[in-house]
C-alpha cells in the first residue's frame, strides 16, 4: 500500500452515508452526503480517486449498511481501514463544537484515520467464512426467538394452570409436542394416561409413559376453570407449534452450518482441537473470517477475543489487570466453551486445569487461562496447517 496522500471518512447509514476527505493538513476536500446505491457510490469513489489515487478510505462499521461500499471498495483494491464506533464517538469530544452531525463524524473518521498509526486494513473474509457467519448469526437470532417463545409459553400456561406448568419441562421436546394436543386440566383428565400416551407414542416423543402420567397427576391438582381458558389454551397451541417450527429451523440450520463449515480449507484442523466441534469451529470461523493473516499474532488474537488481559494502573496502583472492553464476545464464547468440553477428553486440558486450579484460581478463572493457552496452539496449528496431536504426559524415571 502506496503511503496516503488523502483520506476519506465515511459514516455509514443506512440509506445515506456521508463521506468527508481531507488531506495531509487536515483541510476538506470533499463533503458529500451519498445514496446508499451502486450507481452513487461508484460516482463517489470515482470522484475520490479523482482527488488523488493514494487514499485511505475508512469507516465506522463494518457490516450491515456498509456491506455495499465494502464490496465495492475491494473489488476496486482500495485501502480500508475501521474504526470502532465507540471509537468515533469518544474521540468526537475532543474537536471543536457540542453538535452532532454526519459530516463531522465523517470529518473525525478521516481525522483518526489521518493521525492514528495502529489501525490495520478492514479484511472482508472469504466468501466460506462470511457464507458462515450469516448462518451462525441467524442461528443465534432463532436461539433467542425459542427461549422468548418458550417464556410467552411458560406465562400463558400460568393463566391456566399452575401445576401444569410446574410439571412441564418446556426445553424439551416431548411436552411442547403434548401441548399441541392438550391444554387444559379438563381436556387431560378426560384423555387419560393411556390415551395421551398413545397419543404421544404416535408423535415419537421419548419417555411418553412417564410424560403422560405426569401431565395428569398435574391435572387432577385443579379442577377449577379459569376466565378466558379457552382463548388462552388456543394461545398455547400457537406458541408450542412456533417453538416447535424454531427447533426445525434450528436443526435445518446446523445441518447447513456443518456442510458449510466443511468446506473450508481450515476445518479439518480447526475440529482437530479437543473441544471444538463443529458449531464452535464456524463461530470461531465466523468471527475471524478464516484469515488469521489479519491479526498478525496469536496475542492479537487473543487480544480480540478478550482474554489478554490490559492494565488498568493509575497513581499508586499497579499489576492491576481487566479484561479490555472492546472484545469480540462470539469468539471468547467459542473459547471458552471448547476448553470447558475439552476438560472431558484431553489429558493435557485437564493437567493445565488442575494446576491453575491449584494455584488457587476458581472455575471461571481456570477455564480463561487454558482458553488464552488454546489460543496459542489452534494460532499454530492454522499457522502450519497442522491437526492436534496429544502430547503424552512425561512420566518420572522409576
Amino acid at each position: 500500500m502506496a503511503v496516503p496522500q488523502i483520506w476519506a471518512g465515511v459514516d455509514i447509514g443506512k440509506e445515506h452515508h456521508h463521506c468527508v476527505v481531507i488531506d495531509r493538513d487536515g483541510e476538506r476536500l470533499l463533503s458529500r452526503r451519498v445514496l446508499n446505491d451502486e450507481t452513487a457510490l461508484l460516482e463517489l469513489i470515482q470522484d475520490v480517486l479523482a482527488l488523488d489515487e493514494d487514499v485511505l478510505w475508512a469507516v465506522d462499521l463494518n457490516h450491515g449498511g456498509a456491506a455495499l461500499l465494502i464490496g465495492l471498495l475491494v473489488s476496486h483494491d482500495q485501502p480500508l481501514a475501521y474504526l470502532t464506533g465507540l471509537a468515533i464517538h469518544r474521540a468526537s469530544g475532543t474537536y471543536r463544537g457540542e453538535g452532532k452531525t454526519d459530516a463531522k463524524d465523517a470529518f473525525v473518521i478521516a481525522d483518526q484515520a489521518r493521525m492514528r498509526k495502529d489501525l490495520s486494513l478492514l479484511r472482508p473474509g472469504d466468501e466460506i467464512a462470511i457464507d458462515v457467519r450469516t448462518l451462525t448469526t441467524r442461528r443465534t437470532d432463532v436461539v433467542a426467538d425459542r427461549t422468548r417463545q418458550i417464556n410467552r409459553l411458560r406465562a400463558q400456561l400460568l393463566e391456566i394452570c399452575p401445576a401444569l406448568e410446574r410439571a412441564l419441562e418446556l426445553t424439551n421436546k416431548g411436552p411442547v409436542v403434548l401441548l399441541t394436543g392438550y391444554q387444559t386440566p379438563a381436556a387431560i383428565r378426560r384423555a387419560g394416561v393411556k390415551r395421551i400416551e398413545t397419543w404421544l407414542r404416535n408423535r415419537k416423543v421419548y419417555g411418553a409413559a412417564a410424560l403422560a402420567k405426569a401431565v395428569v397427576e398435574a391435572a387432577e391438582a385443579q379442577h377449577t376453570a379459569l376466565p378466558g381458558e379457552k382463548l388462552a389454551a388456543a394461545m398455547v397451541v400457537r406458541l408450542a407449534k412456533g417453538v416447535i417450527a424454531l427447533d426445525q429451523e434450528t436443526t435445518e440450520l446446523d445441518a447447513m452450518i456443518e456442510a458449510r463449515f466443511r468446506e473450508h480449507p481450515h476445518a479439518e484442523v480447526i475440529l482437530s482441537l479437543p473441544g471444538m466441534g463443529k458449531l464452535l469451529g464456524a463461530e470461531f470461523l465466523a468471527a475471524t473470517g478464516g484469515d488469521m493473516d489479519a491479526f498478525g499474532s496469536a496475542d492479537r488474537l487473543a487480544g480480540y477475543a478478550g482474554l489478554a488481559p490490559a492494565p488498568r494502573d493509575s497513581g499508586r496502583v499497579s499489576g492491576n489487570l481487566r479484561r479490555p472492553r472492546r472484545f469480540h464476545r462470539g469468539l471468547l464464547r467459542a473459547f471458552y466453551l471448547s476448553s470447558f468440553a475439552s476438560l472431558k477428553s484431553c489429558p493435557a486440558s485437564q493437567a493445565f486445569y488442575t494446576r491453575k486450579r491449584a494455584e488457587g484460581k476458581g472455575h471461571k478463572q481456570a477455564l480463561l487461562a487454558l482458553s488464552r493457552r488454546r489460543v496459542n496452539v489452534l494460532w499454530a496449528m492454522i499457522r502450519d496447517g497442522a491437526c492436534y496431536q496429544a502430547i503424552p504426559p512425561v512420566t518420572a524415571a522409576a
